[in-house]
């Protein structure tokens, strides 16, 4: 049995956005996932494997290989691929380029929520970081809100006008303070352990989608931030306890578990009450996502074949 491999332009070429967003609502209307993560360490090496399996869709490995030394060489810090496996005998499927379906992974998670919490007719949208996931949020939200102005800010500008230099329309924010106020939607894909989007600078009916912060001494909003928004998650099991954004003010009772309003196996409730709402999504990822995201990726590919 031959299995294939989807390459990122192969498959890239063939998925779209909001059919990405609909697939990850559907992965989430199936049974809860099962997920686990193992760590393997050599020095400063890393070999990262992150496994799903959701009844009903199939399973997925995600193994990621981080080698700091690399770039030295001329080679890539991070590789990697996702095997996806037959949820009716368990046989494997397809390979899928690891940085395709985290591109599309961690995009498309942030979006899906925003087109569910995001004030109607959003019409300026701000970036917070020039890295590569914001480049793939520009991709993203482009998409989701066509009519939306872009804005990048960095703590580099040069940076930020570089990026905003590779997509027709987008521009540069040179003021972030000012930038949050003016913006509709503002999402935060940085790598801070310290807060870089102040409560204070919010205003009422704002959606702040956090995308950055991944470890528990992380965090992108400060506590002012959290309490005057409406606070949703992705997962429960990949948010609490494990990253800062949400464990720290658990921890210090700024706010309760009861605070946070619903993840994505209780998508119904992602909705605004109002206009003059602020909402507030968090982004913690996980290996169900990648599954979900695979699984689309493959079906779109035998779609094309």
């Amino acid at each position: 049995m031959t299995i294939p491999f989807i390459g990122f332009q192969e498959g890239e070429a063939r998925i779209d956005w909001i059919g990405l967003t609909e697939a990850l609502a559907a992965g989430h209307r199936l049974p809860k996932a099962e997920i686990g993560d193992t760590f393997l360490y050599r020095g400063k090496d890393t070999l990262l494997s992150r496994a799903a399996w959701i009844d009903g869709l199939g399973m997925a490995v995600k193994t990621a290989t981080v080698f700091p030394g690399n770039p030295a060489q001329g080679a890539p810090m991070v590789n990697g691929a996702v095997c996806l496996y037959s949820d009716r005998d368990g046989t494997p499927e397809a390979l899928i380029d690891f940085h395709l379906v985290t591109k599309w992974k961690t995009a498309g998670d942030s979006l899906l929520a925003a087109l569910r919490l995001a004030p109607q007719g959003a019409q300026n949208i701000l970036i917070v970081g020039a890295g590569t996931v914001g480049a793939s949020l520009i991709e993203a939200f482009g998409a989701g809100f066509p009519r939306a102005r872009i804005r990048v800010w960095n703590r580099s500008p040069d940076k930020a006008a570089a990026l905003a230099a590779q997509y027709l329309g987008t521009g540069v924010a040179h003021d972030l303070e000012t930038a949050v106020g003016e913006a509709d939607i503002i999402l935060t894909a940085t790598m801070s352990s310290d807060p870089v989007i102040r409560g204070d600078w919010l205003r009422p009916g704002q959606h702040l989608n956090l995308i950055g912060a991944y470890r528990p001494d992380m965090r992108e909003a400060d506590d002012t931030a959290i309490t005057r928004a409406q606070v949703y998650v992705d997962s429960f099991a990949t948010t609490i306890g494990h990253i800062g954004e949400i464990e720290t003010p658990l921890k210090t009772g700024v706010i309760t578990r009861d605070d946070i309003r619903a993840d994505y196996y209780d998508l119904d409730r992602f909705t605004r009450g109002g206009p003059s709402d602020t909402t507030l999504f968090k982004n913690g990822g996980g290996a169900h996502l990648d599954l979900m995201t695979g699984a689309y990726i493959l079906s779109k590919w035998r779609e094309g074949r």
